[in-house]
């Protein structure tokens, strides 16, 4: 079925954007996913974005998953909620010290629960930071990130309230594909 989908693109162009949301109750820990797992990332991918339509990564291949985390400064940050994975946040850098958020977001059981603005803002953070981790890479000097009127309803609120703001809107009749998963195909 044809319906229009909105995408916004956003960004911050200093770390004095940020406005942080606060840490959430609980025993939630953010930490790096540091070595590069297809298998791990496909199963993130999978399960945020499948209720969502994410679509456009389940068609690639283990050789493709490795190259696109292997690539110098790419970053996945992992939320978890008493050791349970509940969402995660995937930075790739790109030229002239600009970092994309490329993927961001829970799993449905978690959403709801104030991880998502945790999460987001320290994605931010480690995009702002990036490059003492990368030495090869200059200085961030833009965050961006974009999001859709498929995502989540209470993503473009999380992202204005983290301090990003709107910088192109592009509406397109698409074909919503089918909700993958998590289950069938994950």
């Amino acid at each position: 079925m044809d319906t229009d989908l909105t995408t916004w693109s956003l960004e911050q162009t200093s770390p004095a954007d940020l406005r942080p949301a606060a840490v959430p109750d609980g025993d939630i820990r953010i930490e790096r996913a540091a070595v590069p797992s297809p298998e791990f990332s496909r199963f993130l991918y999978a399960s945020v974005g499948g209720d969502i339509h994410w679509t456009d990564r389940l068609g690639l291949t283990y050789a493709q998953w490795r190259e696109v985390l292997e690539r110098p400064g790419v970053e996945t940050w992992v939320a978890y909620d008493r050791g349970t994975p509940a969402g995660y946040v995937e930075l790739d850098p790109q030229p002239e010290g600009a970092v994309e958020i490329v993927y961001f977001g829970l799993l449905p059981a978690f959403r709801g629960r104030r991880i998502g603005g945790h999460l987001l803002s320290v994605g931010v953070e480690r995009a702002w930071d990036l490059a003492e981790r990368w030495p090869d890479r200059e200085p961030t000097k833009r965050v961006w990130l974009h999001t859709c009127s498929w995502d989540g309803p209470t993503a473009m609120d999380n992202y204005l309230r983290r301090g990003f703001r709107i910088f192109k809107t592009e509406t397109e009749p698409k074909a919503q594909p089918a909700t993958p998963g998590p289950w069938p195909g994950a």
